[in-house]
């Protein structure tokens, strides 16, 4: 059984404050686009010494492999579903990794969603997210993988209406792998003037000046080559441009009957237009 994790963007990012127990509150959208990984999972034969024998193709993911979430999704289901029998797991890395994609944190939750499905553990949406959560802040969302205001950690999501299907997605990565945990050390936290949840229901023309993402500003002060990509997404006709998560992917967002010069950016670059939901 196969199945496609799809990235997110961030529709502004606001750190609100750090927590006595070392996570941020923080307030943001989270909106799915259709960048995806593959994820396959088929049942081990009889007599498999491994629970799970994973394949990884693709793009090359640093690390132990068995810290990859999606080897912690199954043991962490595997701990309450004994029966739960070996498994075959193959996913194939197409979403780049430390961009603000969030694409492990997918590929996490995906797991759990297909092993609840392919092994009729009849798991409700609610024990998903609460099983997602243990995985990742951001995981919980890609359960829902809507549209979503998200608050807390960013594990306290409401769905709203963001209708973006009259626009269009230029997203560019220059490959450039940012640090989460270095990126939350160099914000200041601050209370917004205004919250995300009142700035996404206003007109997309409106958001240059209002919506923003707090990693923006210290994250091209390190890396002061990312600034261009904001500059050439505008250059190119914008109404918005951004970037997600802690970066350092950049997105514009354009109207969909814009046509966009794509390759003004380098070869190597990953750059993708994608259609707005």
């Amino acid at each position: 059984m196969i199945i496609f994790p799809n990235c997110k963007l961030n529709l502004g990012l606001n750190v609100i404050r750090k927590r006595e127990d070392g996570y941020h509150d923080l307030e943001t959208v989270f909106f799915p686009v259709d960048i995806c990984d593959d994820l396959e999972i088929i049942t081990a034969t009889e007599g498999n010494s491994k629970a799970v024998e994973f394949a990884l193709t693709g793009l090359n993911v640093d690390g132990n492999e068995q810290d990859n979430l999606c080897i912690k999704a199954y043991k962490l289901l595997k701990k309450d579903f004994p029966g739960l029998p070996s498994i075959k797991m193959h996913l194939h890395k197409t979403i780049p990794m430390g961009a603000g994609f969030g694409g492990g944190s997918a590929d996490a939750a995906f797991t759990l969603l297909l092993l609840n499905k392919k092994f009729q553990l009849s798991l409700s949406q609610k024990q998903l997210l609460n099983y997602a959560l243990q995985l990742g802040s951001d995981c919980p969302f890609f359960i829902i993988s809507k549209p979503c205001y998200a608050q807390g950690r960013g594990e306290v999501l409401e769905q709203i209406n963001c209708d973006l299907s009259s626009y269009q997605f230029l997203i560019v990565n220059s490959g450039i792998h940012i640090s989460t945990k270095w990126a939350f050390s160099k914000i200041q936290p601050a209370i917004p003037k205004q919250s995300i949840k009142q700035i996404i229901q206003q007109p997309v023309e409106t958001w240059k000046d209002l919506l923003m993402n707090d990693f923006e500003k210290p994250v091209t002060r390190y890396y002061p080559q990312l600034r261009s990509l904001k500059e050439k997404l505008y250059e190119l006709g914008a109404v918005y441009a951004a970037m997600t998560g802690s970066g350092s992917t950049f997105f514009g967002v354009y109207l969909k009957t814009q046509k966009i010069e794509m390759n003004i950016f380098p070869e190597e670059y990953f750059v993708k237009l994608v259609l707005g939901k």
